[in-house]
């Protein structure tokens, strides 16, 4: 599978060093696009094509991830789609905000043709192939939204959701990297006032979280029945959790979710 990659900012540039460390797909299968050379070194370096030009990337390309600021999504699908083969070429853009039903009208020729249109938010984890990703199939098969998936499966885990949940999606999962590390830092900072260094105090709270993590995971248990298994009468696990719930934890983490659909 040929694989173009347009845009090397933030999130493009962490999905381009997620698929090359995956090891999944030849790196020479692989190009990258950017308007500056600076930021595609690092991926040449690595064996990927780079180049300057977006329709020279998206040529040929099986599927082509556009990853740009959502105000430059029109002009670079302007840009590429005369260049696009629509009977066999995907194009998903990851960019928050952005409507499918504008993009299908910027990707449309003078037929009103488009070539197979899916969306996709992952978070930044993606450099480090632990992303959540969520796919939208805009006008897409099966056989073709399940060849996106697997990209994006090599690089995380995927969910196929509906448009209307994206904003959510996004609060839930890409701040939820935001808040995820706010509670580290917390508790990093906690771990000091307990007395530990703070690298040694980081080191304990990421490998708790990181054993949390994969609890849940191969148990299937819902949280609070995990921390049951946790908890003893009277100890000082449900202490400290009811003294968190006393300051407004679990409120405080829901309020800041919602306040990310405003």
């Amino acid at each position: 599978m040929k694989i173009a990659i347009i845009g090397a900012g933030a999130m493009g540039g962490s999905l381009a060093k997620g698929l090359l460390k995956s090891g999944r797909w030849q790196a020479g299968n692989i190009t990258v696009a950017n308007r500056t050379e600076a930021a595609l070194r690092p991926f040449a370096d690595l064996g990927a094509h780079t180049t300057t030009d977006n329709v020279a990337a998206a040529t040929g390309a099986d599927v082509v991830f556009v990853v740009v600021k959502p105000w430059v999504v029109e002009g670079v699908l302007a840009e590429i789609k005369g260049s696009l083969d629509i009977s066999a070429q995907t194009v998903v853009v990851i960019a928050a905000g952005v409507g499918s039903a504008d993009m299908a009208r910027w990707l449309a020729d003078s037929g009103g043709r488009t070539p197979a249109l899916m969306l996709a938010m992952p978070n930044i984890a993606v450099a480090e192939l632990c992303s959540m990703t969520f796919v939208v199939p805009v006008k897409a098969t099966r056989q073709q939204t399940e060849s996106v998936c697997a990209v994006l499966d090599s690089v995380g885990r995927t969910l196929i959701t509906e448009e209307r949940l994206l904003p959510a999606a996004t609060t839930l999962a890409s701040c939820g990297i935001a808040y995820a590390m706010r509670y580290v830092r917390a508790a990093t900072e906690g771990g000091v006032e307990l007395g530990f260094k703070a690298q040694a105090a980081r080191d304990i709270v990421l490998q708790t979280v990181r054993g949390a993590v994969e609890l849940l995971q191969a148990s299937g248990d819902h949280p609070e029945a995990a921390i049951d298994t946790v908890t003893t009468p009277g100890g000082v696990t449900i202490r400290g959790l009811n003294e968190m719930e006393h300051a407004g934890f679990s409120s405080a983490v829901i309020r800041g979710l919602k306040a990310g659909l405003q």
